[in-house]
């Protein structure tokens, strides 16, 4: 049987949903690169922080911050990635503004190069046209997401080599985060 993809994003129909800031210090100060967590390459570890809300409302089981897009997740979220993709992911506790009980910045550290262009509705690579040699070959835009299962091997999570904001699941990762209730996240098949 064709194992299945999902991509793991935020459910913006929440109604009353938090907004998250970007990750700080605890003293409030930004730390270095809030890019850092959404490469899809292990991280040193951060130290403590502090997730400002951006917009109070109901705390969600998986959110992501407002410019970086790094995801938090709460702890039975976090337990999961823990539990079924130990070596996939880094998790950095962090304390959210008005929380008392633990959250998460969830760092998936695994990339995989699977896009599927033929698939996709639309891809558009950067060339040396662009001015960007640094990011020859990467991904400008990606849209209606599709990759190659063929190209993944037994990954359970993990980004696109070349666009990383997607996180893409396994089927069965993607069926133990149900279990949890997940508010906040959403799952699209890729």
């Amino acid at each position: 049987m064709k194992r299945r993809y999902f991509r793991l994003a935020i459910d913006e129909y929440v109604k009353g949903r938090w907004y998250l800031d970007e990750p700080t210090d605890l003293a409030g100060q930004e730390i270095d690169d809030i890019w850092a967590f959404i490469q899809g390459r292990p991280v040193e570890a951060p130290g403590a922080l502090r997730i400002p809300l951006a917009r109070p409302g109901k705390p969600l089981a998986f959110d992501l911050t407002t410019a970086a897009m790094s995801p938090v997740v709460n702890t039975p979220v976090a337990a999961v990635f823990r539990e079924l993709a130990p070596e996939d992911v880094q998790l950095f506790p962090v304390e959210v503004e008005t929380q008392t009980e633990p959250y998460y910045l969830l760092n998936v550290a695994r990339t995989v190069r699977c896009i599927d262009e033929r698939a996709c509705a639309e891809v558009q690579v950067y060339t040396a046209a662009d001015g960007r040699p640094d990011r020859i070959g990467e991904y400008r835009a990606v849209s209606g997401l599709r990759i190659d299962t063929s190209k993944v091997g037994d990954e359970r999570v993990f980004r696109p080599w070349g666009w990383p904001p997607p996180i893409i699941v396994a089927g069965e990762l993607k069926e133990a985060l149900e279990r949890t209730g997940i508010l906040g996240g959403r799952f699209d098949e890729v």
